[in-house]
Protein backbone atom coordinates (compact mmCIF):
# COMPACT_ATOMS: atom_id res chain seq x y z
CA UNK A 1 0.00 0.00 0.00
CA UNK A 2 1.11 3.38 -0.85
CA UNK A 3 2.47 5.33 1.66
CA UNK A 4 -0.72 9.04 1.19
CA UNK A 5 2.60 11.54 2.18
CA UNK A 6 4.98 9.94 -0.32
CA UNK A 7 3.83 12.29 -3.88
CA UNK A 8 2.35 10.37 -6.87
CA UNK A 9 5.46 10.47 -8.83
CA UNK A 10 7.90 9.23 -6.02
CA UNK A 11 5.96 6.58 -5.97
CA UNK A 12 6.11 5.95 -9.33
CA UNK A 13 9.44 6.04 -8.84
CA UNK A 14 9.71 3.59 -6.48
CA UNK A 15 7.36 1.05 -7.40
CA UNK A 16 9.30 0.88 -11.29
CA UNK A 17 12.37 0.45 -9.36
CA UNK A 18 10.62 -2.43 -7.08
CA UNK A 19 9.53 -4.07 -10.49
CA UNK A 20 12.88 -4.32 -11.77
CA UNK A 21 14.32 -6.12 -8.83
CA UNK A 22 11.77 -8.56 -8.81
CA UNK A 23 12.66 -9.44 -12.00
CA UNK A 24 16.22 -10.90 -10.53
CA UNK A 25 15.80 -14.77 -9.43
CA UNK A 26 15.24 -14.78 -5.49
CA UNK A 27 18.25 -17.06 -5.79
CA UNK A 28 20.18 -14.46 -6.64
CA UNK A 29 19.47 -11.77 -4.46
CA UNK A 30 21.56 -10.45 -1.99
CA UNK A 31 20.28 -10.53 2.11
CA UNK A 32 22.66 -7.86 3.15
CA UNK A 33 24.21 -4.73 0.66
CA UNK A 34 27.81 -3.67 2.39
CA UNK A 35 28.11 0.17 2.84
CA UNK A 36 30.90 1.65 1.33
CA UNK A 37 32.64 1.75 4.51
CA UNK A 38 32.63 -2.04 4.53
CA UNK A 39 33.36 -3.07 1.30
CA UNK A 40 34.74 0.34 -1.08
CA UNK A 41 35.91 -1.96 -4.18
CA UNK A 42 32.84 -4.48 -5.43
CA UNK A 43 34.32 -4.53 -9.28
CA UNK A 44 37.24 -7.71 -8.79
CA UNK A 45 37.10 -11.07 -6.44
CA UNK A 46 33.91 -9.71 -3.78
CA UNK A 47 31.61 -10.95 -6.10
CA UNK A 48 33.17 -14.32 -6.25
CA UNK A 49 31.71 -15.16 -3.38
CA UNK A 50 27.80 -15.23 -4.88
CA UNK A 51 29.15 -16.96 -8.27
CA UNK A 52 30.50 -20.63 -9.75
CA UNK A 53 34.09 -21.19 -10.88
CA UNK A 54 32.30 -21.26 -14.73
CA UNK A 55 30.32 -18.10 -13.86
CA UNK A 56 33.58 -16.20 -12.73
CA UNK A 57 35.11 -17.70 -16.11
CA UNK A 58 32.46 -16.56 -18.04
CA UNK A 59 32.49 -13.33 -16.59
CA UNK A 60 36.09 -12.48 -16.37
CA UNK A 61 37.17 -13.40 -20.28
CA UNK A 62 36.86 -10.12 -22.59
CA UNK A 63 34.46 -10.15 -25.30
CA UNK A 64 36.64 -11.44 -28.13
CA UNK A 65 37.60 -14.50 -25.77
CA UNK A 66 33.98 -15.31 -25.45
CA UNK A 67 32.78 -15.37 -29.01
CA UNK A 68 35.83 -17.62 -29.76
CA UNK A 69 34.44 -19.82 -26.87
CA UNK A 70 30.82 -19.75 -28.28
CA UNK A 71 31.54 -19.95 -31.84
CA UNK A 72 33.48 -23.26 -31.13
CA UNK A 73 31.01 -24.80 -28.93
CA UNK A 74 33.67 -24.78 -26.14
CA UNK A 75 31.00 -22.72 -24.06
CA UNK A 76 27.62 -22.60 -24.88
CA UNK A 77 25.48 -19.22 -25.41
CA UNK A 78 23.06 -20.21 -22.47
CA UNK A 79 25.54 -20.47 -20.11
CA UNK A 80 27.62 -17.38 -20.80
CA UNK A 81 23.99 -15.22 -21.15
CA UNK A 82 23.34 -16.92 -17.53
CA UNK A 83 26.47 -16.00 -16.34
CA UNK A 84 26.57 -12.44 -17.17
CA UNK A 85 22.74 -11.98 -16.05
CA UNK A 86 23.97 -13.25 -12.34
CA UNK A 87 26.66 -10.66 -11.99
CA UNK A 88 24.58 -8.21 -13.55
CA UNK A 89 21.94 -9.02 -10.89
CA UNK A 90 24.18 -8.69 -8.37
CA UNK A 91 25.45 -5.57 -9.17
CA UNK A 92 22.50 -3.83 -9.58
CA UNK A 93 21.53 -4.64 -6.04
CA UNK A 94 25.19 -2.59 -4.95
CA UNK A 95 25.56 -0.37 -7.67
CA UNK A 96 22.10 0.88 -8.67
CA UNK A 97 22.84 0.38 -12.46
CA UNK A 98 20.02 -1.02 -14.32
CA UNK A 99 16.84 0.44 -16.01
CA UNK A 100 15.45 -2.78 -17.12
CA UNK A 101 16.13 -6.33 -17.17
CA UNK A 102 14.89 -9.05 -19.49
CA UNK A 103 16.75 -12.23 -18.60
CA UNK A 104 14.22 -14.30 -19.87
CA UNK A 105 14.28 -13.18 -23.17
CA UNK A 106 18.07 -13.03 -23.21
CA UNK A 107 17.97 -16.82 -22.48
CA UNK A 108 15.72 -17.69 -25.37
CA UNK A 109 17.56 -16.09 -27.76
CA UNK A 110 20.96 -17.99 -26.46
CA UNK A 111 18.81 -20.97 -26.84
CA UNK A 112 18.29 -20.13 -30.75
CA UNK A 113 21.61 -19.24 -30.83
CA UNK A 114 23.26 -22.93 -29.47
CA UNK A 115 20.39 -24.39 -32.02
CA UNK A 116 21.89 -22.71 -34.98
CA UNK A 117 25.24 -23.57 -34.16
CA UNK A 118 24.27 -27.30 -33.63
CA UNK A 119 22.02 -27.58 -36.82
CA UNK A 120 24.44 -24.92 -39.47
CA UNK A 121 27.76 -25.56 -37.97
CA UNK A 122 28.44 -22.10 -38.03
CA UNK A 123 28.18 -19.23 -35.86
CA UNK A 124 24.99 -16.57 -36.24
CA UNK A 125 27.26 -13.92 -37.12
CA UNK A 126 30.36 -12.17 -35.32
CA UNK A 127 29.35 -11.52 -32.01
CA UNK A 128 27.24 -15.13 -31.53
CA UNK A 129 26.47 -15.18 -28.46
CA UNK A 130 28.23 -12.35 -27.02
CA UNK A 131 26.17 -10.47 -24.35
CA UNK A 132 25.80 -7.18 -24.98
CA UNK A 133 24.32 -4.09 -22.41
CA UNK A 134 22.88 -1.29 -23.74
CA UNK A 135 22.15 2.23 -22.30
CA UNK A 136 18.95 3.24 -21.73
CA UNK A 137 18.50 5.35 -24.90
CA UNK A 138 17.94 2.12 -26.92
CA UNK A 139 14.85 0.87 -27.99
CA UNK A 140 14.67 -2.72 -27.51
CA UNK A 141 11.08 -4.63 -28.84
CA UNK A 142 9.12 -5.06 -25.66
CA UNK A 143 10.94 -3.48 -22.95
CA UNK A 144 10.31 0.25 -22.11
CA UNK A 145 12.57 3.11 -22.87
CA UNK A 146 12.01 5.61 -20.01
CA UNK A 147 15.51 7.63 -19.55
CA UNK A 148 15.38 7.92 -16.00
CA UNK A 149 11.92 10.14 -16.67
CA UNK A 150 8.70 9.43 -14.12
CA UNK A 151 6.62 10.63 -16.86
CA UNK A 152 8.17 7.96 -20.05
CA UNK A 153 7.39 5.26 -17.79
CA UNK A 154 4.77 3.00 -19.28
CA UNK A 155 4.69 5.25 -22.56
CA UNK A 156 6.65 6.16 -25.44
CA UNK A 157 8.72 8.76 -24.88
CA UNK A 158 6.49 10.44 -23.07
CA UNK A 159 3.54 10.01 -25.12
CA UNK A 160 0.54 7.62 -25.24
CA UNK A 161 1.02 5.26 -27.79
CA UNK A 162 -0.73 2.36 -29.58
CA UNK A 163 0.93 -0.54 -28.01
CA UNK A 164 2.92 -1.35 -31.29
CA UNK A 165 5.54 1.06 -29.95
CA UNK A 166 6.66 -1.85 -27.98
CA UNK A 167 7.24 -3.88 -30.96
CA UNK A 168 10.18 -1.14 -31.84
CA UNK A 169 13.79 -1.55 -31.72
CA UNK A 170 17.02 0.83 -32.41
CA UNK A 171 18.59 0.52 -36.12
CA UNK A 172 22.11 -0.78 -34.04
CA UNK A 173 19.66 -3.26 -31.91
CA UNK A 174 18.33 -4.76 -35.19
CA UNK A 175 22.28 -5.23 -36.46
CA UNK A 176 23.44 -6.69 -32.74
CA UNK A 177 20.52 -9.29 -33.10
CA UNK A 178 21.91 -9.89 -36.33
CA UNK A 179 25.51 -10.37 -35.77
CA UNK A 180 23.74 -13.08 -33.13
CA UNK A 181 24.37 -10.78 -29.91
CA UNK A 182 22.84 -11.54 -26.75
CA UNK A 183 20.70 -8.23 -24.91
CA UNK A 184 19.44 -8.76 -21.42
CA UNK A 185 19.59 -5.49 -20.09
CA UNK A 186 19.63 -1.76 -20.34
CA UNK A 187 21.72 0.68 -17.92
CA UNK A 188 21.21 3.84 -16.29
CA UNK A 189 21.09 7.20 -17.11
CA UNK A 190 20.81 10.50 -15.74
CA UNK A 191 17.50 12.10 -16.35
CA UNK A 192 17.59 14.88 -18.77
CA UNK A 193 21.48 12.69 -19.92
CA UNK A 194 23.01 15.81 -19.29
CA UNK A 195 24.93 15.56 -16.17
CA UNK A 196 28.31 13.64 -15.57
CA UNK A 197 27.00 11.93 -12.38
CA UNK A 198 24.03 8.75 -12.75
CA UNK A 199 20.87 10.15 -11.02
CA UNK A 200 17.06 9.92 -10.95
CA UNK A 201 13.80 9.45 -9.03
CA UNK A 202 14.07 5.36 -10.36
CA UNK A 203 17.19 3.64 -9.41
CA UNK A 204 18.41 6.62 -6.92
CA UNK A 205 22.43 7.15 -7.61
CA UNK A 206 24.53 4.63 -9.66
CA UNK A 207 28.00 4.08 -7.59
CA UNK A 208 31.54 3.35 -8.60
CA UNK A 209 32.14 -0.23 -8.42
CA UNK A 210 35.89 0.42 -8.39
CA UNK A 211 35.18 3.27 -5.27
CA UNK A 212 32.10 3.14 -3.84
CA UNK A 213 32.59 7.00 -2.56
CA UNK A 214 32.29 8.09 -6.29
CA UNK A 215 30.53 8.64 -9.24
CA UNK A 216 30.34 5.72 -12.91
CA UNK A 217 29.90 9.10 -14.47
CA UNK A 218 27.10 9.88 -16.84
CA UNK A 219 25.45 10.14 -19.34
CA UNK A 220 25.99 6.28 -19.55
CA UNK A 221 27.24 5.65 -15.94
CA UNK A 222 25.07 2.59 -15.59
CA UNK A 223 26.93 0.84 -18.41
CA UNK A 224 29.97 2.32 -16.92
CA UNK A 225 29.67 0.45 -13.50
CA UNK A 226 27.62 -2.37 -14.95
CA UNK A 227 30.75 -3.42 -17.20
CA UNK A 228 33.23 -2.05 -14.46
CA UNK A 229 32.22 -4.75 -12.32
CA UNK A 230 32.04 -7.17 -14.91
CA UNK A 231 28.41 -7.59 -15.05
CA UNK A 232 29.01 -7.26 -19.10
CA UNK A 233 31.72 -7.77 -21.40
CA UNK A 234 30.95 -4.84 -23.56
CA UNK A 235 27.82 -2.19 -23.53
CA UNK A 236 26.83 0.66 -25.69
CA UNK A 237 26.60 4.32 -24.98
CA UNK A 238 26.48 7.47 -26.36
CA UNK A 239 28.32 10.62 -25.85
CA UNK A 240 27.82 14.30 -26.75
CA UNK A 241 30.08 16.14 -24.00
CA UNK A 242 31.52 12.94 -23.20
CA UNK A 243 28.84 10.91 -21.90
CA UNK A 244 31.02 7.44 -23.14
CA UNK A 245 34.44 8.63 -22.49
CA UNK A 246 33.62 9.57 -18.90
CA UNK A 247 32.27 6.74 -17.50
CA UNK A 248 34.91 4.59 -19.41
CA UNK A 249 37.52 6.34 -17.53
CA UNK A 250 36.04 6.71 -14.19
CA UNK A 251 35.84 2.73 -14.36
CA UNK A 252 39.02 1.62 -16.14
CA UNK A 253 37.49 0.78 -19.25
CA UNK A 254 37.89 1.22 -22.97
CA UNK A 255 35.89 3.25 -24.83
CA UNK A 256 35.24 4.75 -28.24
CA UNK A 257 33.79 8.03 -28.98
CA UNK A 258 33.45 7.87 -32.60
CA UNK A 259 33.05 10.72 -35.04
CA UNK A 260 29.38 11.11 -36.12
CA UNK A 261 28.06 9.54 -39.19
CA UNK A 262 30.64 6.39 -38.09
CA UNK A 263 28.31 4.34 -36.21
CA UNK A 264 24.39 4.21 -36.34
CA UNK A 265 21.94 6.36 -34.34
CA UNK A 266 18.55 5.79 -36.24
CA UNK A 267 15.80 5.20 -33.68
CA UNK A 268 17.11 5.87 -30.42
CA UNK A 269 15.57 8.05 -27.79
CA UNK A 270 17.32 11.57 -26.87
CA UNK A 271 17.22 14.64 -25.23
CA UNK A 272 17.44 17.39 -27.96
CA UNK A 273 16.32 15.39 -30.50
CA UNK A 274 16.50 17.75 -33.59
CA UNK A 275 19.56 20.14 -32.35
CA UNK A 276 21.92 19.31 -35.33
CA UNK A 277 24.52 20.96 -34.64
CA UNK A 278 26.35 19.15 -31.73
CA UNK A 279 25.36 15.65 -32.42
CA UNK A 280 25.18 12.85 -30.15
CA UNK A 281 27.30 9.66 -31.44
CA UNK A 282 26.67 5.88 -30.15
CA UNK A 283 29.73 4.13 -29.06
CA UNK A 284 31.18 0.73 -27.36
CA UNK A 285 32.74 0.53 -23.59
CA UNK A 286 34.48 -2.60 -22.89
CA UNK A 287 37.02 -4.31 -20.92
CA UNK A 288 39.82 -4.55 -23.71
CA UNK A 289 40.51 -2.43 -27.15
CA UNK A 290 40.22 -5.73 -28.78
CA UNK A 291 36.86 -5.69 -27.47
CA UNK A 292 36.27 -2.46 -29.11
CA UNK A 293 37.74 -3.27 -32.64
CA UNK A 294 34.83 -6.59 -32.76
CA UNK A 295 31.96 -5.00 -32.01
CA UNK A 296 32.84 -1.84 -34.45
CA UNK A 297 34.18 -4.51 -37.28
CA UNK A 298 31.00 -5.96 -36.47
CA UNK A 299 28.55 -3.36 -36.74
CA UNK A 300 30.27 -1.85 -39.98
CA UNK A 301 29.79 -5.69 -41.54
CA UNK A 302 26.22 -5.00 -41.46
CA UNK A 303 26.04 -2.04 -43.79
CA UNK A 304 24.57 0.47 -41.76
CA UNK A 305 24.61 3.27 -44.13
CA UNK A 306 21.80 1.08 -45.83
CA UNK A 307 19.78 1.84 -43.17
CA UNK A 308 20.61 5.07 -41.13
CA UNK A 309 20.53 8.32 -43.65
CA UNK A 310 23.38 9.99 -41.54
CA UNK A 311 25.96 7.06 -41.32
CA UNK A 312 29.21 7.42 -43.52
CA UNK A 313 29.73 3.96 -46.21
CA UNK A 314 32.70 3.89 -44.77
CA UNK A 315 33.25 -0.22 -44.42
CA UNK A 316 36.44 -1.37 -41.42
CA UNK A 317 39.46 0.23 -42.71
CA UNK A 318 42.23 -2.15 -42.14
CA UNK A 319 45.22 -0.28 -43.74
CA UNK A 320 44.21 2.66 -41.05
CA UNK A 321 44.38 -0.44 -38.54
CA UNK A 322 47.22 -1.88 -39.58
CA UNK A 323 48.97 1.29 -39.42
CA UNK A 324 49.32 1.26 -35.85
CA UNK A 325 48.41 -2.47 -35.00
CA UNK A 326 51.51 -4.25 -37.14
CA UNK A 327 54.67 -3.97 -35.50
CA UNK A 328 56.66 -3.67 -38.90
CA UNK A 329 54.65 -1.07 -40.26
CA UNK A 330 54.62 1.00 -36.84
CA UNK A 331 58.48 0.66 -36.45
CA UNK A 332 59.49 2.38 -39.47
CA UNK A 333 57.54 4.98 -38.14
CA UNK A 334 57.63 7.51 -35.28
CA UNK A 335 54.59 8.49 -33.74
CA UNK A 336 53.71 11.85 -32.30
CA UNK A 337 51.70 12.84 -29.74
CA UNK A 338 50.52 16.33 -28.45
CA UNK A 339 49.55 16.37 -24.01
CA UNK A 340 47.70 18.69 -22.54
CA UNK A 341 48.13 19.19 -18.58
CA UNK A 342 46.19 21.95 -17.65
CA UNK A 343 43.91 23.16 -20.42
CA UNK A 344 44.46 26.67 -19.05
CA UNK A 345 40.69 27.23 -16.99
CA UNK A 346 40.82 23.91 -14.99
CA UNK A 347 43.62 22.56 -12.91
CA UNK A 348 43.47 18.55 -13.12
CA UNK A 349 43.92 16.46 -9.24
CA UNK A 350 46.67 15.24 -8.13
CA UNK A 351 45.95 12.04 -9.71
CA UNK A 352 44.90 12.81 -13.35
CA UNK A 353 48.51 15.14 -13.53
CA UNK A 354 50.50 11.35 -12.65
CA UNK A 355 48.73 9.78 -15.26
CA UNK A 356 49.38 12.48 -17.60
CA UNK A 357 53.42 12.13 -16.82
CA UNK A 358 53.09 8.15 -16.61
CA UNK A 359 51.80 7.75 -20.56
CA UNK A 360 53.82 10.54 -21.07
CA UNK A 361 57.08 8.55 -20.07
CA UNK A 362 55.72 5.47 -21.71
CA UNK A 363 55.47 6.98 -25.33
CA UNK A 364 59.10 8.35 -24.86
CA UNK A 365 60.59 5.73 -23.84
CA UNK A 366 58.73 3.67 -26.78
CA UNK A 367 61.16 6.66 -28.66
CA UNK A 368 57.85 8.79 -30.06
CA UNK A 369 57.73 12.30 -29.53
CA UNK A 370 55.26 14.40 -27.66
CA UNK A 371 55.07 17.89 -27.51
CA UNK A 372 52.95 20.28 -25.69
CA UNK A 373 49.38 21.13 -27.12
CA UNK A 374 48.57 24.67 -26.66
CA UNK A 375 45.99 25.25 -29.48
CA UNK A 376 44.55 27.75 -30.41
CA UNK A 377 41.69 28.23 -30.59
CA UNK A 378 42.11 27.67 -26.92
CA UNK A 379 39.59 25.28 -25.45
CA UNK A 380 37.81 28.12 -23.36
CA UNK A 381 36.11 29.29 -26.69
CA UNK A 382 34.81 25.30 -27.91
CA UNK A 383 33.24 25.18 -24.38
CA UNK A 384 31.39 28.27 -24.78
CA UNK A 385 30.11 27.59 -28.20
CA UNK A 386 29.04 23.75 -27.07
CA UNK A 387 27.07 25.26 -24.05
CA UNK A 388 25.56 28.08 -26.47
CA UNK A 389 23.95 25.47 -28.67
CA UNK A 390 22.98 22.57 -26.04
CA UNK A 391 20.94 25.67 -24.74
CA UNK A 392 19.36 26.84 -28.03
CA UNK A 393 15.77 25.53 -26.79
CA UNK A 394 16.22 26.97 -23.38
CA UNK A 395 15.61 23.45 -21.73
CA UNK A 396 12.72 23.30 -22.96
CA UNK A 397 12.31 19.63 -23.95
CA UNK A 398 13.95 18.72 -20.12
CA UNK A 399 11.52 20.44 -18.97
CA UNK A 400 8.15 19.29 -20.41
CA UNK A 401 9.43 15.82 -19.39
CA UNK A 402 9.76 16.81 -15.72
CA UNK A 403 6.63 18.30 -16.06
CA UNK A 404 4.95 14.77 -17.58
CA UNK A 405 4.64 13.73 -13.43
CA UNK A 406 5.50 17.09 -11.75
CA UNK A 407 8.42 15.16 -10.60
CA UNK A 408 11.67 16.84 -9.03
CA UNK A 409 14.93 17.27 -10.85
CA UNK A 410 18.40 16.13 -9.43
CA UNK A 411 20.27 19.37 -8.90
CA UNK A 412 23.00 17.88 -10.80
CA UNK A 413 21.57 17.90 -13.70
CA UNK A 414 21.81 20.75 -17.01
CA UNK A 415 18.12 22.51 -16.37
CA UNK A 416 18.28 26.37 -16.47
CA UNK A 417 15.00 27.95 -18.19
CA UNK A 418 16.13 29.92 -20.44
CA UNK A 419 14.55 31.59 -23.34
CA UNK A 420 14.61 29.71 -26.45
CA UNK A 421 17.23 30.98 -29.69
CA UNK A 422 15.97 32.11 -32.77
CA UNK A 423 16.87 31.01 -36.13
CA UNK A 424 19.71 34.09 -36.96
CA UNK A 425 21.18 32.90 -33.11
CA UNK A 426 21.36 29.74 -34.09
CA UNK A 427 22.76 30.32 -37.41
CA UNK A 428 25.13 32.36 -35.85
CA UNK A 429 26.49 29.63 -33.33
CA UNK A 430 26.94 27.39 -35.96
CA UNK A 431 29.09 29.87 -38.43
CA UNK A 432 31.20 30.24 -35.36
CA UNK A 433 31.07 26.52 -34.51
CA UNK A 434 32.48 26.40 -38.30
CA UNK A 435 35.43 28.86 -38.00
CA UNK A 436 36.70 27.30 -34.08
CA UNK A 437 36.66 24.27 -36.56
CA UNK A 438 38.34 25.07 -39.26
CA UNK A 439 41.10 27.30 -36.98
CA UNK A 440 41.87 24.28 -34.87
CA UNK A 441 42.32 22.00 -37.97
CA UNK A 442 45.03 24.19 -39.04
CA UNK A 443 46.70 24.32 -35.69
CA UNK A 444 46.98 20.70 -35.89
CA UNK A 445 48.20 21.18 -39.33
CA UNK A 446 50.77 23.12 -38.17
CA UNK A 447 51.97 20.89 -35.38
CA UNK A 448 54.23 18.93 -38.43
CA UNK A 449 56.81 22.02 -37.71
CA UNK A 450 57.27 20.91 -34.27
CA UNK A 451 56.29 17.56 -34.11
CA UNK A 452 59.56 15.91 -35.04
CA UNK A 453 58.55 13.34 -37.57
CA UNK A 454 57.56 15.62 -40.22
CA UNK A 455 53.94 15.22 -39.97
CA UNK A 456 50.86 16.52 -37.48
CA UNK A 457 50.49 14.75 -34.24
CA UNK A 458 49.37 11.15 -34.24
CA UNK A 459 46.45 12.06 -31.15
CA UNK A 460 46.80 14.02 -28.21
CA UNK A 461 46.75 13.39 -24.94
CA UNK A 462 44.28 14.57 -22.63
CA UNK A 463 42.43 14.17 -19.30
CA UNK A 464 38.83 13.60 -19.86
CA UNK A 465 37.42 15.22 -16.68
CA UNK A 466 39.55 17.39 -14.04
CA UNK A 467 39.45 14.23 -11.54
CA UNK A 468 39.47 10.49 -11.45
CA UNK A 469 36.20 10.18 -10.91
CA UNK A 470 33.18 12.77 -9.22
CA UNK A 471 32.05 13.07 -6.13
CA UNK A 472 28.07 13.24 -5.85
CA UNK A 473 26.92 16.80 -6.70
CA UNK A 474 31.04 17.70 -6.82
CA UNK A 475 31.25 17.63 -11.29
CA UNK A 476 32.23 21.29 -11.28
CA UNK A 477 34.29 21.13 -15.07
CA UNK A 478 33.29 19.51 -18.23
CA UNK A 479 36.25 21.59 -20.81
CA UNK A 480 37.88 18.21 -20.75
CA UNK A 481 35.76 16.36 -22.75
CA UNK A 482 33.06 18.49 -24.20
CA UNK A 483 36.01 20.06 -26.70
CA UNK A 484 36.14 16.87 -28.54
CA UNK A 485 32.25 16.94 -29.32
CA UNK A 486 32.59 20.26 -30.82
CA UNK A 487 34.84 19.19 -33.33
CA UNK A 488 33.92 16.04 -33.52
CA UNK A 489 37.00 14.09 -32.81
CA UNK A 490 37.26 10.57 -32.58
CA UNK A 491 38.66 10.09 -28.99
CA UNK A 492 39.65 6.48 -27.01
CA UNK A 493 39.46 6.42 -23.51
CA UNK A 494 42.80 4.30 -22.04
CA UNK A 495 43.30 3.14 -18.06
CA UNK A 496 46.52 4.01 -16.90
CA UNK A 497 47.03 3.79 -13.15
CA UNK A 498 44.97 4.13 -9.92
CA UNK A 499 44.71 6.79 -7.16
CA UNK A 500 47.50 5.85 -4.44
CA UNK A 501 46.81 7.71 -1.47
CA UNK A 502 50.41 7.61 -0.03
CA UNK A 503 51.85 9.51 -3.46
CA UNK A 504 48.85 11.66 -4.75
CA UNK A 505 48.95 14.58 -2.44
CA UNK A 506 46.89 17.17 -1.87
CA UNK A 507 48.34 20.21 -3.28
CA UNK A 508 48.92 22.80 -0.21
CA UNK A 509 49.65 25.56 -2.32
CA UNK A 510 47.32 25.84 -4.91
CA UNK A 511 46.61 28.81 -6.83
CA UNK A 512 43.38 29.17 -8.40
CA UNK A 513 42.68 31.05 -11.25
CA UNK A 514 38.96 31.41 -10.77
CA UNK A 515 36.47 29.96 -8.55
CA UNK A 516 35.61 26.69 -11.12
CA UNK A 517 39.28 26.33 -10.31
CA UNK A 518 39.28 26.30 -6.97
CA UNK A 519 36.26 24.49 -6.23
CA UNK A 520 37.51 21.42 -8.45
CA UNK A 521 40.94 21.01 -6.23
CA UNK A 522 38.44 20.93 -2.86
CA UNK A 523 37.06 18.18 -4.06
CA UNK A 524 39.98 15.90 -4.11
CA UNK A 525 40.50 14.21 -0.82
CA UNK A 526 43.30 11.28 -1.11
CA UNK A 527 41.26 8.95 1.49
CA UNK A 528 38.31 9.35 -0.61
CA UNK A 529 39.64 8.68 -3.92
CA UNK A 530 42.49 5.87 -2.94
CA UNK A 531 41.93 3.26 -5.62
CA UNK A 532 39.80 4.76 -7.62
CA UNK A 533 40.37 4.38 -11.39
CA UNK A 534 42.80 6.62 -13.45
CA UNK A 535 42.12 7.31 -17.26
CA UNK A 536 43.12 9.25 -20.10
CA UNK A 537 41.79 9.97 -23.37
CA UNK A 538 43.59 9.75 -27.18
CA UNK A 539 42.25 11.91 -29.46
CA UNK A 540 42.39 11.66 -33.39
CA UNK A 541 40.96 13.64 -36.46
CA UNK A 542 37.36 13.13 -37.49
CA UNK A 543 36.71 9.55 -38.57
CA UNK A 544 39.77 7.82 -37.72
CA UNK A 545 37.98 5.09 -35.36
CA UNK A 546 40.45 2.08 -36.38
CA UNK A 547 43.48 4.36 -35.93
CA UNK A 548 42.58 5.53 -32.56
CA UNK A 549 41.39 1.77 -31.37
CA UNK A 550 44.37 0.33 -32.62
CA UNK A 551 46.45 2.86 -30.55
CA UNK A 552 44.77 2.69 -27.55
CA UNK A 553 45.77 -1.06 -27.98
CA UNK A 554 49.02 -0.25 -28.65
CA UNK A 555 49.33 2.62 -25.78
CA UNK A 556 47.49 0.51 -22.96
CA UNK A 557 50.18 -2.56 -23.99
CA UNK A 558 52.77 0.16 -23.04
CA UNK A 559 51.74 1.29 -20.26
CA UNK A 560 50.75 -1.98 -17.96
CA UNK A 561 53.90 -4.09 -19.82
CA UNK A 562 51.97 -6.54 -22.08
CA UNK A 563 53.96 -8.31 -24.59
Amino acid sequence: MSDTKTPAWKQKGQDKAASVLALIPEEWRLKNIPSSEEQRDVSGTYLHQYLSKQEIAITETDAVGIVNKTTSGAWSAVDVARAFCHRAALAHQILNCLHEIFFDQAIKDAERADKYLAENKKPIGLLHGLPVSLKDQYHVKGVDTHMGYIGWLGTYQGKTGTGKEREFESEMVTELRSLGATLYCKTAVPHTLMCGETVNNIIGYAWNPKNRNLSPGGSSGGEGALIGARGSPVGFGTDIGGSIRIPAGFNGLYGLRPSHGRLPYEGMANSMDGQNSILSVCGPIATTPDALKLVVQGLLSTSPWLHDPLVNEIPWRDDADLAISDPLRRIRSQLSFGVIHNDGSCAVHPPVARALNVMVHALRKLGHNVIEWKPDPPHSELSKVCYEIWNFNGGADAIADFKLSGEEHAPQVMVTPAPEYNATQIMAANVKKRELQKEYMEYWNRTSETSGTGRPVDAVISPLAPFAAARPEKYTYYGYSVWVNVLDYTSVVVPVTTVDKNIDKKIEDFKAIDETDQKTQDTYDPEIYDGAHVSLQLVGRRLQEEKMIALAKYVGEALHNVA
